[in-house]
C-alpha cells in the first residue's frame, strides 16, 4: 500500500506515514501514561513513557503495514499487580489508547474547520490532507480497536463485563476463536476488495463527517 502511493502520490504517502506513526504512538503512550496513573511503573521503566515513536514501533508490524497498509504497534505490558483495583484499572488502561485516539480525531477536526472558517488553509496545501487523514485514520484506530477479541484493547472490557463465574465459557470461547476470526478478517481484508472491516469503516466515515461539517471521504477524494 505504502509503495503504491509511493509511486502514485508521494506527497499524500508522506503525510499519510506521518499520520500513522502520530496516531500509534499518541496510542500507545495513553496506555503507558494510564498505567503510571495507576500505579504501575512498567512502561515507565521500559522506555515506553514518551511521545518518541521510536520507543513503540514494532519492527516486524511495520513492515506488513508499509506493504499491505494492516500492522500493529509494539504493545504496552503492564503489571496488574501493581494495580489497586486491577480488573477495573485494567480497563482503564485498555481504553487509554482509543480513548487518546477519539481525543486527537476531535482536536484535529476542530483545527480544519477552523483553519477553514479562517480561510488561512490553502486548499491545495498538505495540512487539510494532514488534518482530514488524523481524523479518519484515528477514528479507525478507535473504533477497531475497541472489538472485543485478544489482543485488541476491546478485549479488557469484555473481560471485566463477562468476569462471573456463569461468563466463564463465554469469555473461553472468545478467547478461543476470537483472534482466530479476527485473523481471517484480516486476510480476507487484505487478499480481496471486499470491506469485510465495514462496521468499522461505515461509522468512521460517518463520524468524521459529523466532526468535519460534510463529506469526508469527498473532501479527502478532493485532495
Amino acid at each position: 500500500m505504502f509503495i503504491s502511493l509511493l509511486l502514485d502520490a508521494p506527497a499524500f504517502a508522506a503525510v499519510w506515514l506521518i499520520v500513522i506513526l502520530m496516531s500509534l504512538t499518541v496510542h500507545e503512550f495513553a496506555h503507558a501514561w494510564m498505567a503510571f496513573k495507576k500505579g504501575d511503573r512498567t512502561a515507565e521503566d521500559l522506555g515506553r513513557l514518551t511521545l518518541n515513536p521510536l520507543a513503540h514501533i514494532d519492527w516486524i508490524g511495520i513492515l506488513p503495514l508499509l506493504l499491505l497498509g494492516f500492522g500493529w504497534a509494539k504493545p504496552v505490558p503492564f503489571n496488574p499487580y501493581n494495580l489497586k483495583n486491577p480488573r477495573v484499572d485494567a480497563v482503564h488502561i485498555a481504553l487509554a489508547g482509543p480513548g487518546a485516539n477519539l481525543i486527537l480525531a476531535v482536536l484535529a477536526a476542530v483545527a480544519f474547520r477552523g483553519l477553514s472558517m479562517a480561510g488561512v488553509m490553502a486548499a491545495d496545501s498538505l495540512l487539510p490532507m494532514f488534518l482530514i487523514l488524523l481524523v479518519i485514520i484515528n477514528l479507525f484506530l478507535l473504533l477497531f480497536n475497541i472489538i472485543p477479541v485478544h489482543p485488541l484493547d476491546g478485549s479488557k472490557l469484555l473481560d471485566a463485563l463477562l468476569s462471573k463465574p456463569q461468563h466463564r465459557h463465554i469469555r473461553d470461547a472468545v478467547a478461543k476463536y476470537g483472534p482466530q476470526a479476527l485473523l481471517i478478517l484480516v486476510l480476507v481484508s487484505i487478499a480481496t476488495p471486499f470491506n469485510v472491516f465495514f462496521f468499522v469503516s461505515v461509522p468512521a466515515f460517518m463520524v468524521c463527517d459529523g466532526l468535519l461539517g460534510g463529506s469526508c471521504a469527498a473532501v479527502l477524494g478532493a485532495l
